[in-house]
């Protein structure tokens, strides 16, 4: 059996202990040869398919290193038209591939899906450090991004009491809450902003008051999907011609603008962007990984294609990759962490 692995998406820690788990459990077998795609679905985009042989040599050393041997892409869209549908199938049958390991979020689970059209089959790896892949409780990467996020909270706050300032933090997640809710709570944030629940400017000024007269300085931490009552989201930028153009950012500086004006604090700002991203993956994660890599391999020697590998009650499992296309896993307004930071203090802005 030749089985392709490729990695799409954004990058995020814990992507090549993946590869790792996937590349030396299927040469464990006996029975597989393992071919890299290179730079996601766009390695079987052009005219030549591009790729690298994956063997136990090339995948050792390679478990705690962060983003992805393989290259990855976040705008490659193998569904766009018919023309390029067809050069794909064309280089998956010169490459004589009987199955792709395709380890991403839910834009690469939607195109796995969509790839059914031209016999592929794929296994899915769910891949997202905003840990909104849904039927999957906690997808690798998250963990890194989680303790990326919250040491920034604690560095952001020694500057904050020094100068008695409001300092804003805003973390990645797109819709959804998942890494501003536990960054904020790990940070001690004064104030968590979701992209679940509108913000009240009303709400979050009488909060940085009363913290004026006390404490004198306040913590804000929110998701880059945050958005004030009423009001939309604040698009950064759109990408033409990707499969998830619609790219968020900048809404902690438009809550600082809000602000500034009612406050006798100083008020500032801080995205923390692609650092999220980068680094060596938290041993919790490389673990996860692991386990991960682990069961899509086992689905690829059963025969169980079609499905991604998921992670509910703490164990590894499956589901049809259908069952995941196109849908996003949000924060419940009824969960545990909710309830949480609302009887420890946090205002969530409503």
């Amino acid at each position: 059996m030749r089985v392709g692995v490729l990695t799409g998406g954004g990058d995020c820690p814990g992507l090549n202990a993946v590869i790792r788990a996937v590349t030396k459990s299927l040469i464990h077998h006996g029975r597989c040869e393992v071919l890299g795609i290179a730079d996601g679905f766009e390695g079987l985009m052009g005219d030549t398919p591009r790729t690298l042989p994956l063997a136990w040599v090339q995948v050792s050393g390679i478990l705690h290193m962060g983003g992805t041997i393989l290259g990855t892409s976040n705008s490659a869209n193998p569904l766009k038209d018919a023309a390029t549908l067809a050069q794909v199938e064309r280089n998956v049958r010169a490459l004589g591939l009987d199955v792709v390991v395709a380890i991403g979020g839910d834009g690469t689970m939607s195109l796995a899906h969509g790839l059914r059209q031209i016999g592929l089959s794929c296994v899915g790896v769910p891949k997202t450090i905003d840990n909104d892949i849904a039927l999957c409780e906690r997808s690798f990467g998250f963990d890194t991004a989680v303790a990326t996020a919250t040491e920034a909270l604690h560095r952001v706050e020694s500057t904050a009491s020094s100068h008695h300032r409001v300092m804003i933090v805003e973390t990645m997640g797109r819709n959804a809450g998942w890494l501003a809710l536990e960054a904020g709570i790990a940070g001690a944030a004064d104030i968590i902003l979701l992209p679940e629940i509108d913000y009240d400017l009303d709400a979050i000024i009488d909060r940085c008051r009363e913290r004026e007269q006390r404490q004198r300085y306040t913590i804000i931490c929110m998701g880059e999907g945050a958005k004030p009552r009423g009001g939309t989201l604040t698009v950064r930028e759109h990408v033409a011609g990707s499969p998830d153009p619609v790219r968020l950012g900048g809404v902690a500086h438009v809550l600082r603008q809000q602000l500034q004006p009612h406050l006798r604090s100083e008020v500032r700002a801080t995205v923390l962007g692609h650092v999220q991203r980068g680094g060596d993956p938290t041993p919790f994660d490389r673990v996860l990984a692991t386990r991960f890599g682990h069961h899509a391999a086992q689905l690829v020697i059963e025969g169980r294609l079609g499905r991604m590998v998921t992670l509910q009650d703490g164990r590894t499992g499956s589901v049809d990759i259908a069952r995941v296309a196109n849908t996003q896993r949000k924060v419940p307004l009824d969960h545990e962490l909710i309830v949480t930071a609302r009887d420890i203090g946090v205002c969530l802005g409503d």
